[in-house]
């Protein structure tokens, strides 16, 4: 299993503001594909958020969830299917916060080969995975998202 001190030496703090402006900017992307989807996969629990804005965005009614386990809040290790769902996926969308090595999204398109995949946040591992991504960060980069973390005091960089 790999640390996250060891993989990750940058940090991207994402604010639920800009989690919501990228997942609109990706609700455009999939809207210009001008294409009828029977619904959304989201891809727990990163997905359920963003998800949740293209559902709105798009008028989608029909959401799912495909429940899979990778990380902890330090570490990436082995890919866990606590939930799946059965068929092609044909004219459903994917949706999930970030595709990162691709371990998850590997899983996912094995189980619905034909859906859509797109997410919010791609790294280059895991981007050729992917139909749609509206950021992409560097392999290095831990993204901390809104539900990771609170607002705290942290020292100067000079120093006291």
């Amino acid at each position: 299993m790999d640390k996250k001190e060891d993989r990750y030496t940058r940090s991207y703090p994402i604010s639920w503001e800009q989690l919501h402006r990228d997942s609109k900017a990706l609700s455009w992307r999939l809207h210009d594909l001008d294409r009828k989807w029977k619904g959304i996969v989201a891809v727990t629990r990163g997905g359920l958020v963003p998800a949740a804005v293209i559902a709105r965005e798009l008028g989608i009614h029909h959401i799912d969830t495909v429940c899979i386990t990778s990380y902890d809040w330090q570490s990436q290790g082995e890919t866990t299917i606590l939930k799946e769902i059965r068929g092609t996926g044909e004219d459903f969308l994917i949706i999930d916060d970030l595709v990162d090595t691709g371990g998850t999204a590997r899983v996912v398109r094995d189980m619905l080969p034909k859906a859509y995949f797109a997410t919010v946040y791609a790294k280059p591992a895991g981007k050729p995975l992917v139909d749609a991504y509206v950021t992409e960060v560097s392999q290095d980069t831990w993204i901390l998202f809104p539900w990771d973390s609170e607002s705290r005091f942290v020292e100067p960089i000079a120093g006291k």
